[in-house]
């Protein structure tokens, strides 16, 4: 079994920083590519910020230039590092990655729990 857990959310004013880290664990082969995804009510969740298994990154237009994702492969994390934020940046945050586990032959999507993020003075 394979789990993902977010941790580093809470409140900070706007213009503050948060950084947010997920862990992957249970028995992984092999992992792709590790992002980040968030969801206000009512809304659908969107991609943030990902990072592909050779590095490459993709950043939505609403965060690049203030959020920077970064991934250790030797111990199955990616963090999400946020600075300036705004307001319409509070969700809750979803860690997401595309993995192998040792049962399977193919690459499964796993979500964390998620983690709220708010930004409000």
């Amino acid at each position: 079994q394979v789990r993902l857990v977010e941790s580093g959310g809470g409140l900070v004013q706007p213009g503050g920083s948060l950084r947010l880290s997920c862990a992957a664990s249970g028995r992984i082969f092999s992992i792709n590519s590790m992002g980040w995804y968030r969801q206000t009510p009512g809304k659908e969740r969107d991609l943030v910020a990902r990072i592909s298994s050779d590095g490459r990154l993709n950043y939505a237009d609403s965060v690049k230039e203030r959020f920077t994702i970064s991934r250790d492969k030797n111990k199955n994390t990616v963090d999400l590092q946020m600075n300036s934020l705004k307001s319409e940046d509070t969700a809750v945050y979803y860690c997401n990655g595309d993995i192998r586990s040792r049962f399977t032959s193919g690459f499964d999507t796993y979500w964390g729990q998620g983690t709220q993020v708010t930004v409000s003075s």
